[in-house]
């Protein structure tokens, strides 16, 4: 066997071995059943990993974890008048409005003429590394995301006065 074809076959082992070991990092999702009840009564966190960071933003882990490899689903609960600057994340994600209306939007910088309302109901996607901007106006929005980990927050402008504003009238 020529030392070319003794390196491409020692190459497609090595690729096969990390592929299967990759397939073993994942946690299988666990079956679980929850009602909008048991939901509201879930323990909520502050700023977690694929969050803004922002205080008052209340985050419930509804499976996985965001900060491992793997699915993982997310409630933000985001009060009135909250503002969220243009900033990216490392995996894909989908959302779904669930009460409240949500103004987003895509791009570098949060522009409101460029944000579209979305209502309870409404679905969006966060693709990796896009800039997206939100915010709420006179009442409180609930949103589930849905990622694939392990996630990050990336702010446009990591200055913290330009970061998200919280209480402040749009």
């Amino acid at each position: 066997m020529s030392p070319l074809l003794k390196a491409c076959v020692a190459c497609q082992i090595a690729l096969m071995a990390h592929a299967a070991c990759g397939q073993d990092v994942r946690p299988p999702l666990r079956a679980r059943r929850m009602t909008a009840s048991e939901i509201a009564q879930h323990p909520a966190l502050g700023a977690i990993a694929g969050t803004s960071g922002l205080a008052g933003i209340r985050t419930l882990v509804l499976v996985g974890d965001p900060t491992r490899p793997g699915m993982y689903t997310i409630e933000l609960l985001v009060p009135a008048h909250t503002r969220i600057a243009a900033h990216e994340h490392r995996d894909e994600r989908t959302a779904v409005v669930v009460s409240g209306t949500w103004h987003f939007g895509y791009g570098r910088t949060a522009d409101d003429a460029s944000s579209k309302s979305l209502g309870p109901g409404s679905f969006y996607t966060e693709p990796a590394n896009m800039p997206h901007f939100a915010r709420t106006e006179g009442e409180a929005v609930a949103v589930v995301i849905t990622g694939n980990g392990p996630t990050d927050t990336r702010y446009e402008i990591q200055s913290k006065a330009n970061q998200a504003t919280h209480g402040s009238q749009p």
